[in-house]
């Protein structure tokens, strides 16, 4: 795994948690302004998670790290996006697969008591080229 540094973000809550993870996976950006992206390509994506709260579940977690991973890395590696139904109906940039993941995490929380959030996803696509998506502003 890369040894990263990411953004933080501002919050006021207890626990801050996050999860590095990483995934490979097939796409193609079907635009006429996508130039060689247009082609089928792959990438090792590098993800970090940052979620947040300010309540435990019983066992002393926020959220489960393998649950966290489960929900991506089980949905994503080894995939042509394009095909994915998460993801068929959306352009398969990185921005909109970094909100996406987003959605996904956050839905998974939303189902748990603690109600923790998903502050942050840190996408990166390449060693030089990376997405951040916070969702909507409170």
């Amino acid at each position: 795994m890369i040894q990263q540094i990411y953004p933080q973000v501002a919050h006021n809550y207890r626990f801050e948690l996050n999860k590095d993870m990483n995934f490979s996976s097939a796409h193609y950006i079907p635009h006429s302004d996508a130039g060689a992206c247009g082609r089928v390509h792959g990438h090792t994506y590098f993800l970090n998670l940052t979620i947040a709260g300010n309540t435990l579940d019983d066992a002393g977690f926020l959220v489960n790290f393998s649950t966290l991973k489960q929900l991506i890395h089980g949905r994503f590696d080894h995939q042509l996006l394009n095909d994915l139904p998460d993801i068929q109906d959306i352009m398969p940039s990185t921005e909109k697969l970094a909100e996406r993941i987003h959605e996904l995490v956050q839905e998974h929380l939303n189902t748990l008591p603690n109600k923790a959030v998903c502050l942050q996803v840190f996408l990166r696509e390449t060693p030089t080229s990376y997405v951040i998506y916070r969702g909507e502003q409170s």
